[in-house]
């Protein structure tokens, strides 16, 4: 790897930790490329990329020692600006009602695909009234990455959501052979991009940038059906697909768990061993679970066929009702850890020609 490279991002990370960022970017571990907090640039994956398909998901060594040539992970960005499981408030007996304190750490996201940035925009859209989450996103700070590696189950290109990254990042970076080029988007990207060793990048340089993300988008191991998804979704309703889904669905909820913009949420409350202490926590919920839409009684949705109907068709049809545009990205991750390969494009595509 080109020292330059090193150096650079090395400045990068340090000048954001020195700001008083939490650095979170991807690194390995556990057989996965994972979202972790980075304290230096040696922990970015070099060298490593990621094979993919419907139910796989597998680490590979390249022949070069590229940093951000792997798509999607089992983790998106949403862990960290809208977590699993917060606390909300506690109490005890006779005693005061104390809400949690408030946890908001300055996040520099480092490595932002294209989707995951654009997701990250649709989830503000949702819980912009959220006060712990639009503390989280006021703070950010978005180095972006142009995707030139698409994996085998990324569709963006066809959701517009890249491989190029939309607007929304501070620092765009396009990663090609010895060199990244540099694309500020904020005043802020502006001033931290002056602080660091760099300089104006070659007309030649920028154009081999432009045409790597171009290629990508050729590259994709996914699209969607070029059709009206949000008429189609909405037409479906009563189509005998949707049993032929739920032989196969296991009704885990694991593509609502890795899906970047799934946003919905239950409450718990708990108590210790002596009932002296309670507490309230907001966790994850999914709307494959049983209980999600546990109405006067009884489930609404008891069958796995309305289930998954809820969700792929909320996904990819009322979410435009609700929030002005689709709910997926084409990332791809709910293809490739679903347990038993179920494709949403592929599934999209059969009621296309129905």
């Amino acid at each position: 790897m080109s020292q330059a490279i090193v150096d650079g991002l090395t400045q990068l990370v340090e000048v954001l930790i020195a700001d008083g960022y939490q650095v979170i970017g991807p690194t390995v571990s556990g057989g996965a490329i994972v979202l972790a907090e980075l304290t230096g640039a040696g922990q970015l994956p070099a060298g490593w990329g990621v094979e993919t398909g419907p139910g796989y998901y597998r680490l590979r060594r390249r022949d070069d020692d590229a940093l951000f040539a792997h798509s999607a992970g089992p983790q998106s960005w949403k862990t960290f600006l809208h977590p699993p499981r917060r606390k909300l408030w506690s109490t005890d007996t006779n005693g005061p009602f104390e809400p949690a304190e408030p946890d908001r750490p300055r996040y520099a996201l480092l490595g932002v695909r294209g989707c995951d940035l654009a997701a990250i925009g649709k989830l503000r859209d949702v819980l912009r009234l959220d006060g712990a989450f639009e503390a989280r996103h006021q703070s950010l700070f978005v180095v972006a990455v142009n995707c030139t590696e698409p994996g085998g189950v990324c569709f963006c290109a066809s959701m517009g959501t890249g491989p190029a990254a939309g607007p929304g990042a501070d620092l765009t970076l396009t990663e090609l052979t010895g060199h990244f080029v540099v694309e500020p988007g904020t005043d802020a990207g502006r001033a931290l991009l002056d602080r660091i060793d760099h300089r104006d990048a070659h007309a030649d340089e920028a154009g081999n940038a432009r045409a790597a993300v171009d290629a990508a988008t050729q590259r994709m191991g996914r699209a969607m059906p070029e059709v009206d998804l949000r008429a189609l979704l909405a037409g479906s309703r009563e189509s005998p697909h949707w049993a032929d889904v739920a032989e196969r669905c296991l009704i885990c909820g694991n593509c609502t768990m890795v899906c970047p913009t799934c946003f919905c949420t239950t409450t718990e409350d708990v108590t210790d061993l002596t009932g002296d202490h309670a507490e309230r926590w907001q966790r994850w919920s999914s709307c494959f679970e049983l209980d999600f839409s546990y109405l006067h009684g009884g489930s609404v949705r008891a069958s796995g066929e309305s289930r998954y109907r809820q969700w792929i068709t909320h996904k990819l049809s009322t979410w435009y009702d609700q929030f002005g545009g689709s709910g997926c990205v084409g990332c791809g991750r709910c293809i490739a850890w679903c347990p038993v390969g179920i494709d949403i494009t592929e599934e999209a595509g059969r009621l296309a020609d129905a």
